[in-house]
């Protein structure tokens, strides 16, 4: 006789069966995954808290924004998608479409690529 990976109950039905139920299944799952799933939740989080930020201050697809105005709304520079190398040797981070590069001291440039 089977049981249940969660509860330990007597398992019915189809013979590769490991939960006796939907909740059950949910439940162990839920437990296993949790450290890494709260990693990628916050993660996933501030990536889209910078990318509405760039949103918001990027409405013409091409505009400068500081770095003061950037952290004050919740930017954290550490969270981004890609990197693009221009041929100056510059790069651009993106947060998906929506990009920034330092211009100087508390300068930036705000860019939404064309897909």
């Amino acid at each position: 006789m089977k049981t249940c990976l969660e509860c330990a109950d007597k398992i019915v039905g189809r013979e590769d069966k490991k939960f006796c139920s939907d909740g059950c299944r949910n439940a162990y799952n839920n437990k296993i995954n949790k450290d890494s799933t709260n990693l990628m939740r916050n993660v996933n989080n501030q990536l889209r808290r910078n990318y509405r930020i760039l949103s918001e201050l990027n409405t013409e697809g091409k505009s400068k924004t500081t770095r003061t105005r950037l952290m004050a709304k919740g930017f954290d520079f550490d969270f981004f998608t890609n990197i693009l190398e221009v041929k100056t040797g510059k790069s651009y981070h993106f947060i998906y479409d929506q990009g920034y590069m330092p211009l100087n001291n508390d300068s930036f440039i705000l860019v939404k690529k064309n897909r």
